[in-house]
Order: structure tokens, then C-alpha cells, then sequence
């Protein structure tokens, strides 16, 4: 595709970047879509990473839920609990801010294929989400890297340093991420390149959830996730989305990171996330994701709403 705007039978869709995103107009997302529709916005976040809808104020949670199942099954976050619906995550800058580089609930194996963002309240300025193609970052690697980073594995964790990231949080704060973000800590080894179910591509495997490097030094680890992870926030690599109320964005969080931007001072910025379940991560060479802890995966919790992850988009 080399124009910047594509009409097909039903859509427009417009492109923001060379690597990644596109506005697709023409739409007005539930759960009615017919399949040609449905199939034409999954081609296109394939394509594009992600993609943005405006307009879509008529959404509630029954309608964000009842898209969310035309593209999958709609998975509930391991320990976050919902509001007002199943599997609709709070993203609430009163409960968390995030700052920083993820890929959704890469602390488990079959991490989420695709998340849905819906914009409820926005701040007056700031509160920009940010995204990167973690496939165009693995395709700009030189050959050595490419070689050495296919043969990598990491470890992902919820229970990362919380205070070191978030060094202005308060012991209440710190008190409420343990009780419930961290309510069952997981620990799962994936491969750092990941070879993608539906589009075959390699991409980086990383973000903010990586506790280490296996098989190295702590300071190596260090060094090797740093050497990666600056090819993913390369800006060439990236996208900039300023919300309006009424947004939704829907990404491949298989071919992703996200960055929230917590540079709205004390104004309160509110989206809900339905997130669409994925399946285990399998490198290059064939190897699959192993979760190395808890044994099982608890069911999740579908109870009111007493905190929110730190990992905000």
C-alpha cells in the first residue's frame, strides 16, 4: 500500500506512519459488524499494528465486549478485576499511571493477540498513548543482532520494581500494586523473538514485564535488554495518538509495545481495555513459552473494582 488513504467497499482507511497505525473511517464498531467488515479491520491491524476509530461514543461495556468477540475470545486479565462487564479492564490514572514501554500481560504464556481501548475521559492536554512495531524493530536489526537475538529467551514478571519505576508513589499506592496486580505472581520465559501466528513475521518480544535475560549475567541481561529495547523505541518505529473522548484503537499486542504518557499533571484520564485472549508465544526455532510460575493459571477474578494495573495504557 503506497497512498496514504485506501477506500474499500465499506472502510477508509488513512495511514500516520511508514511502520505503523492508520485512522479507519466509515465505521461504527458493535457487536452487528458483518463478517466482510469484521475481516476487513483484522486485515488492516495486521497490516498497520494499529489502528484508530473516532466517533465511537455510542459504545458502553456490552457494546466494547460484544465487538471485542468478532475478532475472539474476550479474556479477563489474570488478576485485575473488571467494571461494569466481564472482561472491561479499568484504565484509571486515579488507581495507576503507567510511563512506561509493555506488551499486555507478557507475565503469562498466551499473552492477549489483540487489546481494544476505549476513550471515556481525556484530559485537557497530555494523556498520549504511544505505540511501536516490535516486527519493523526486529527487521531493522543487522544480521548479527538478528542471529543473536533469535536465540535469546527472557523472563517476564508482574512483579517488577514498582517503587524504582514509579519513585513519586506513595506507601498506599505501593500497598494497593501488591494486593492487587501482584495478588498471584506469574513468571514466564518467552522466547525474545517471536514468530507470529497469522502473519508469520519475527518481532521483538520485550517491554517493561522482562525481569532478566536467561542464561546470562544480571549485567549482561541488562545490557542485551537495553540493546534491544532501544531498537523497539526508535521513533521511526512508533506512533503518537492524542485521545478524544469517543476513541477506540485496537492493536496486535503480539506485534507491539504501548506507552502511555503520564504528562496530564492531576487531571483524571479514563479508558476501559477489553483485551482478546492469544495463544503461547513460539520462537524461531520451535520452541514454545513456558510458564515457570504458579504452576496453573488461577481463573480470574470478575469482582468489583479495587485498584488498577500500573501497566496503563
Amino acid at each position: 500500500m503506497t497512498t496514504a488513504a485506501t477506500t474499500t467497499s465499506t472502510l477508509t482507511l488513512t495511514r500516520l506512519g511508514g511502520r505503523i497505525g492508520a485512522v479507519i473511517e466509515g465505521v461504527r464498531l458493535g457487536g452487528d459488524l458483518s463478517p466482510e467488515t469484521t475481516a476487513e479491520i483484522r486485515a488492516a491491524i495486521l497490516a498497520h499494528k494499529v489502528v484508530f476509530f473516532r466517533g465511537q461514543d455510542h459504545l458502553d461495556e456490552a457494546g466494547h465486549e460484544a465487538f471485542g468477540q468478532l475478532l475472539g475470545t474476550p479474556v479477563a486479565h489474570p488478576t485485575v478485576p473488571s467494571v461494569d462487564g466481564r472482561y472491561a479492564l479499568p484504565i484509571d490514572s486515579d488507581l495507576g499511571r503507567a510511563n512506561a514501554w509493555h506488551t499486555d500481560v507478557t507475565f503469562v504464556p498466551a499473552y492477549p493477540a489483540f487489546s481494544i481501548l476505549r476513550a471515556v475521559t481525556i484530559p485537557p492536554y497530555g494523556g498520549n498513548t504511544l505505540w511501536s512495531n516490535t516486527a519493523a524493530a526486529y527487521a531493522s536489526l543487522s544480521e548479527p543482532l538478528r542471529v543473536l537475538a533469535d536465540s535469546l529467551r527472557a523472563v517476564h514478571s508482574n512483579e517488577y520494581d514498582y517503587a524504582a519505576a514509579h519513585p513519586g508513589a506513595d506507601d498506599a499506592r505501593l500497598t494497593q500494586y501488591r494486593e492487587v496486580f501482584v495478588s498471584t505472581k506469574f513468571r514466564t520465559e518467552h522466547p525474545v523473538v517471536r514468530v507470529h501466528p497469522e502473519t508469520g513475521e519475527r518481532s521483538l518480544l520485550l517491554g517493561n514485564f522482562v525481569q532478566r535475560i536467561a542464561g546470562v549475567t544480571a549485567k549482561d541481561s541488562r545490557l542485551l535488554f537495553d540493546l534491544f529495547q532501544s531498537h523497539v523505541e526508535r521513533p521511526e518505529n512508533t506512533v503518537r495518538w492524542a485521545w478524544q473522548p469517543g476513541d477506540v484503537a485496537i492493536w496486535d499486542n503480539r506485534a507491539t509495545q504501548h506507552y502511555g504518557v503520564d504528562d496530564s499533571d492531576d487531571h483524571r484520564r479514563v479508558l476501559r481495555r477489553v483485551t482478546i485472549d492469544g495463544d503461547v508465544a513460539v520462537g524461531p526455532d520451535g520452541r514454545p513459552s513456558v510458564l515457570l510460575e504458579p504452576e496453573t493459571i488461577p481463573a480470574p477474578s470478575f469482582g468489583p473494582v479495587s485498584g488498577a494495573s500500573p501497566a496503563a495504557a
